[in-house]
């Protein structure tokens, strides 16, 4: 696209998914395509990547992502809680985390983007590329990542669940807490069959007025 201002049904965007499904790649991509019209992005992975780092909470020079736990709940909390403000009183903001879909429940005017991929082993060779791992490292990794984040997760998004969720009638009352059900989602967009550029594309042409 060329550089020019546009007009957009959105106000601002979020994007979520598990590690190795394109959420990162379809960031980079929105940062570049919407940079003239003063879009800003944010990917929560790599601020709390920093953020540990930092604080000695994390080894930098380890290959493999760490999980939540390093975090303090408060902490989490805030940065968390941040998105959802950002998206309720800000604009042009393209959030990227693996929970800012939870958080923009209910704000209205932000699109919500679920990245998948059809095809675990594509995910887990797209892991393997990005931090230079085994295949048996690459699985184990997200495996106890997954596990101890939505462990986590739950226990402190519970009562927002409840509120953004099941009282909304987007699930029911005795469904588990997913933060990556589709039905919470505008888009869902599969890596597996569509191409990083297809993908931007789409959300490109859902957020610009024709």
């Amino acid at each position: 696209m060329n550089p020019q201002l546009h007009s957009f049904t959105y106000k601002n965007i979020s994007i979520s998914g598990l590690p190795g499904c394109g959420s990162t790649t379809l960031l980079d991509g929105l940062r570049e395509e919407l940079q003239y019209d003063g879009w800003k992005g944010f990917s929560g992975g790599e601020f709390m990547r920093e953020y540990a780092t930092e604080k000695g909470l994390f080894d930098a020079k380890s290959k493999e992502h760490h999980d939540a736990n390093v975090y303090g709940d408060d902490f989490d909390r805030q940065v968390d809680l941040g998105m959802r403000e950002k998206l309720s009183n800000e604009e042009h903001w393209i959030l990227e985390s693996w929970l800012s879909g939870f958080m923009a429940q209910g704000v209205p005017g932000t699109l919500k983007i679920l990245m998948t991929c059809g095809d675990d082993a594509v995910r887990i060779d797209r892991i393997v590329n990005r931090d230079g791992v085994s295949v048996e490292e690459a699985k184990a990794n997200m495996e106890k990542r997954y596990n101890t984040n939505v462990e986590k997760w739950r226990r402190l998004y519970s009562d927002q669940w409840q509120e953004w969720v099941v009282a909304a009638g987007k699930a029911k009352q005795e469904d588990p807490i997913d933060f990556w059900l589709p039905d919470l989602y505008d888009i869902v967009i599969d890596t597996y069959t569509q191409s990083k550029e297809d993908t931007l594309e789409s959300v490109i042409h859902a957020i610009t007025k024709s």
